[in-house]
C-alpha cells in the first residue's frame, strides 16, 4: 500500500511538471530534431545517475526515482534558470518521458526505452 501511496504521488508531480512544461515545450520537442536528440541525451545521463548512483535503484519504480531528481533539480534551481530550451528544461523533460516509458517498472540501462516521438 505504502509503495502505492508514493508512486500516486510522484505521478502526479510528473504530470504537474509536464503540465508545467506545456504543450509549446512539447510541440517543439517533437518537431525539432535537435531538441529531441538533447532529451535524449539528458534521459540517459540521467539514468545513469540514478541506476549507478542509487542504492537499490533497479528495485524501485522509476516514477518515484524520476519525481525526486526533478524536485531536487527544482529545489536547487533558481527560477531565472526555467526558461524554454535551458538546460534546466531539456533535463526536466528528459525526467518526464522516463518516468513515461518506465512508470512503475524500475529504471534499466535499455536504450530503447524512450518513447518514440511522433
Amino acid at each position: 500500500m505504502r509503495a502505492t501511496w508514493r508512486e500516486n504521488n510522484a505521478r502526479r508531480w510528473i504530470s504537474e511538471l509536464s503540465d508545467r512544461i506545456g504543450m509549446a515545450g512539447w510541440a517543439a520537442l517533437a518537431v525539432t530534431p535537435a531538441l529531441a536528440a538533447e532529451v535524449d541525451q539528458h534521459g540517459a545521463a540521467v539514468r545513469d545517475i540514478l541506476l549507478l548512483g542509487v542504492e537499490g535503484a533497479g528495485t524501485v519504480g522509476a516514477v518515484v526515482l524520476l519525481a525526486a531528481y526533478g524536485r531536487g533539480l527544482l529545489d536547487n534551481a533558481a527560477e531565472s534558470e526555467w526558461t524554454p530550451a535551458s538546460w534546466l528544461e531539456v533535463r526536466l523533460m528528459a525526467v518526464c518521458r522516463l518516468a513515461q516509458s518506465h512508470d512503475v517498472k524500475p529504471l534499466t540501462d535499455d536504450v530503447h526505452a524512450l518513447p518514440k516521438l511522433t
